[in-house]
């Protein structure tokens, strides 16, 4: 799936001169084709991790039974389970910021998870926050597209190089 990536940011024929990656082993793996397609080096960014929660490892349907995990749902806004949604858009924002501004020429590359990829989604287009895991655009292997315009950072496109590889996958996330 990764690899599909790849392949689809190679046919895009656009110069990508930097790679950078969260150091989650899952997110190091699905660098690694974009690393080997590109000639780049894997840089990592603690900053695009994924955020640890107390639903981390669980499944949700069976958790959300258990009335000792109830207290961690105390306000689904914030969320009360893991770190604040404004948490997450603002240190993504800020590793997308930095590696457009230490960059000198290309495109950067950045693989990240589901949730902070859908955290600046959100925030860039307006959306709310708050919402519902199981509609979020941003499937295994997927591809975000931002661009600097005015100033200001806006989605330019969405892909999913993988879809077709999708119903043999055991996890759901982006690159």
């Amino acid at each position: 799936m990764a690899a599909a990536a790849a392949d689809d940011l190679a046919a895009r024929d656009r110069e990508i001169t930097r790679l950078v990656a969260s150091p989650l082993q899952r997110a190091q793996e699905s660098a690694a084709p974009v690393s080997e397609r590109f000639s780049l080096d894997i840089a990592t960014d603690e900053r695009i991790i994924e955020p640890t929660n107390h639903f981390e490892g669980k499944i949700m349907r069976v958790a959300l039974r258990n009335p000792l995990n109830w207290p961690a749902l105390r306000n689904p806004q914030r969320p009360s389970w893991g770190e604040p949604y404004v948490s997450i858009v603002a240190r993504m924002l800020d590793a997308v910021r930095d590696a457009w501004e230490t960059t000198e020429s290309g495109d950067v590359v950045l693989v990240s998870h589901q949730l902070p990829i859908w955290m600046v989604h959100s925030s860039l287009t307006g959306t709310a926050l708050p919402h519902d895991p199981r509609h979020r655009r941003c499937a295994l292997s997927s591809i975000t597209t931002l661009e600097r315009r005015d100033g200001v950072f806006v989605e330019v496109g969405y892909t999913d190089p993988a879809a077709a590889l999708a119903s043999d996958a055991t996890d759901v996330g982006a690159v």
